[in-house]
């Protein structure tokens, strides 16, 4: 009788495990289904559009073939992504339909920074789904070979606009809002780095009187640089999660020692050192919260875990840099957070709520508000050591044509409106958003200095050091990524904004450190992090070439 009893139990229990499977694949289905449908909107019936190549190696093979020509430029040789383009190997493009994916990757969405393919045969472009849909996630790839590539037949760019071919150190330009073009003047572009080895041959290129090394080599994406008050260099490795610090400079220009500092991060950006003078915490800027790690003078490694401070906004897709900096008597945490998408109406799009701002906290967390908005995406944050104000480095918005709409760099006003998404540069309407907030025209604050468009300005510094001339002291350097919603590239680069020992910018930038770019069109490397060095050179971070690179001046 029990072991009758307990037989019945026995297949009970089995009966509502069964069940509670059933269950969970039925949820797992529906979930599934629910983020397919979300795949860029792509229509349901590209759900049932089956891959006509599906796992053919020949085709795998001629795919990668395709992959490399036309979409590694902005995806990376690897599918691994190119600062905020996302990995291909990610889970979402992964479980999406073949169908969806053909469909995306025919019409595109320019404005968001995809370009249609429908240029390509019907083959072409199920050749390239069929290589994604091969790809194994955490494979790398080596770089794509030097290819015999014309550059196009590019007209030379009427001044102040230019191009990768006519920047040199030391050349100047300045960009008023009388310059800007109507928009659509030129039809938008998708023309990435086509990233591609450093050749043994070629070197950064800086003014007279400067001497450019290789600081350190072998990083894996080295992002943002910070120097900690007794000289310590901290980069943050986004892609690998992790945060490395260097100690000292040996005489052949390298770091004396380094240490990982810190890993298991969530695509770490910024870096801060709270409070300024002897610090005791280390702040990061993970791409979804604020953390910090206790910290003394000469620490080598974290200690123990980060103590989570403040939630951000993040979704799948958008901006993923979180830069962060202190005022000057440490009341203040500003974080600067950048938009999901290109243009997209921030009335009707939940996913951008305090995004494309520079938010500011409490030390603690505590008290979050805007500090200033409209601001598309305020990768760098600094502050004027001399007058204590925020500034900020900006990539503006993309699809409107080759010269618009300018990059900038700006102090920050406080509840200041700076025009994304409806306005750009004082009262120009983007045209995607005609007739939408007159009231807002009056308010758009033009910034300081208006950067070519499409340069993808990064991280920025003002100079503190004493190694350069008197003439550089307090002028503010920044990275420029390099462009690729530009029919001829632009940016790849390193600038200096000239202040003139004064607490502003009279709009002007000259190329500083330059040659990225082959005379093919090639980029090999791309400028992300700046950060003054304890002997007063300048070090840049470069994730085309995942190296640092030191500028020092001997004079002359």
């Amino acid at each position: 009788m029990n072991g009758s009893r307990s037989a019945a139990r026995s297949r009970r229990a089995s009966a509502l495990m069964v069940l509670a499977s059933l269950i969970g694949m039925v949820s797992m289905h529906a979930l599934a289904q629910q983020d397919l449908a979300r795949f860029h909107d792509a229509p349901a019936s590209t759900d049932k559009t089956p891959n006509p190549y599906a796992g053919k190696a020949d085709a795998i093979s001629d795919g990668k073939t395709q992959f490399g020509t036309y979409c590694a430029a902005c995806h990376g040789a690897a599918a691994q992504g190119n600062g905020n383009v996302p990995p291909l190997a990610s889970a979402k493009v992964k479980n999406a339909p073949p169908g969806a994916l053909f469909w995306f990757i025919t019409h595109g969405d320019v404005s968001n920074g995809m370009p249609a393919w429908d240029s390509l045969s019907e083959e072409q472009r199920w050749k390239i789904v069929t290589y994604l849909e091969s790809l194994v996630p955490g494979k790398a790839k080596a770089p794509l070979a030097i290819a015999s590539m014309t550059p196009g037949n590019w007209p030379a760019p009427t001044p102040p606009f230019t191009d990768f071919r006519y920047e040199a150190p030391g050349n100047s330009r300045k960009i008023t809002v009388a310059d800007l073009p109507q928009p659509y003047a030129t039809k938008s572009a998708g023309n990435g780095p086509q990233l591609v080895a450093r050749p043994a041959d070629v070197w950064p290129k800086a003014p007279p009187g400067f001497k450019v090394e290789l600081f350190a080599t072998g990083l894996d994406n080295p992002r943002l640089l910070r120097t900690a008050p007794n000289g310590d260099v901290f980069v943050a490795e986004t892609g690998a999660g992790r945060i490395t610090m260097f100690r000292g400079i040996a005489a052949d220009g390298r770091p004396k020692e380094t240490h990982v500092y810190a890993t298991g991060l969530n695509q770490p950006f910024g870096i801060a050192f709270y409070p300024a003078a002897h610090p005791q915490w280390i702040y990061v800027g993970d791409t979804d919260a604020v953390v910090r790690f206790a910290y003394k003078d000469g620490d080598v490694q974290a200690s123990d875990k980060p103590e989570h401070i403040a939630d951000l906004p993040h979704s799948d897709g958008g901006h993923s840099t979180r830069d962060i900096a202190f005022s000057p008597d440490g009341s203040r945490m500003y974080v600067s957070v950048g938009s999901k998408s290109n243009v997209d109406d921030t009335d009707t799009t939940p996913e951008e709520k305090n995004r494309a701002d520079i938010l500011v906290f409490k030390p603690d967390g505590s008290e979050m508000r805007i500090f200033a908005s409209g601001i598309r995406n305020a990768v760098g944050l600094a502050v004027d050591p001399k007058s204590g104000e925020l500034w900020c480095s900006v990539n503006e918005r993309d699809g409107l044509g080759d010269n618009l709409v300018p990059d900038y760099i700006t102090h920050v006003q406080e509840g200041g409106f700076y025009g994304w998404p409806w306005w750009y540069m004082g009262n120009h309407q983007d045209p995607r958003h005609a007739g939408k907030h007159p009231e807002l025209a009056s308010k758009v604050i033009v910034p300081d200095v208006l950067l070519h468009p499409h340069n993808a300005s990064l991280q920025l510094t003002f100079y503190n050091g004493a190694q350069f001339p008197e003439a550089y002291r307090g002028d503010i350097f920044a990275a420029e990524h390099g462009s690729w919603n530009r029919s001829a590239r632009v940016g790849y680069e390193v600038i200096r904004v000239p202040r003139h020992g004064t607490a502003r910018a009279s709009g002007e930038y000259e190329d500083f450190l330059t040659g990225f770019v082959l005379p093919s069109g090639q980029a090999w490397g791309r400028p992300v992090g700046i950060t003054t060095a304890a002997d007063g050179s300048l070090l840049v971070s470069d994730d085309g070439s995942n190296v640092i690179w030191r500028v020092s001046y001997g004079g002359g």
